[in-house]
């Protein structure tokens, strides 16, 4: 996937402002996530999703506003319901991170209740007047 570094991707703490102009590790770290879930979705059944669940990356190089950086994955292990990713970013100059990411299987219905608590208090409490 690709992006071109906008200044909404800096590196900038809520509480302590603007550290440097340059592109930052987490958002780094996204775009290899999204990169990832890219290449595993189509191969997803309807009753699944994935979750991340780890990831172990290096910053090696800073990038500026204004230029592309093109983030990769590929699959390299499939292990149960671990999906492990090897994952890189390039800017156009060189490799500026890489590591591995790894997404964990669920099936969609355990995610709801996760997401939508009331909802699965609600399902509960129905069952439990059957």
């Amino acid at each position: 996937m690709r992006v071109v570094v906008t200044p909404d991707m800096l590196a900038t703490f809520e509480e302590l402002g603007p550290v440097h102009s340059l592109y930052a590790t987490w958002s780094m770290i996204r775009h290899m996530e999204l990169a990832c879930r890219k290449i595993i979705l189509p191969y997803l059944e309807p009753d699944e999703d994935a979750v991340g669940y780890s990831i172990n990356v290096t910053h090696l190089a800073p990038t500026a506003v204004g230029d592309q950086v093109t983030a990769r994955a590929r699959v390299v292990k499939i292990s149960g319901r671990k999906i492990i990713c090897a994952v890189d970013a390039v800017n156009s100059k060189e490799k500026i991170g890489e590591g591995t990411q790894v997404q964990m299987l669920v099936r969609k219905d355990r995610l709801d209740r996760f997401s939508n608590p009331q909802r699965a208090d609600a399902s509960l409490h129905m069952r439990d007047r059957s």
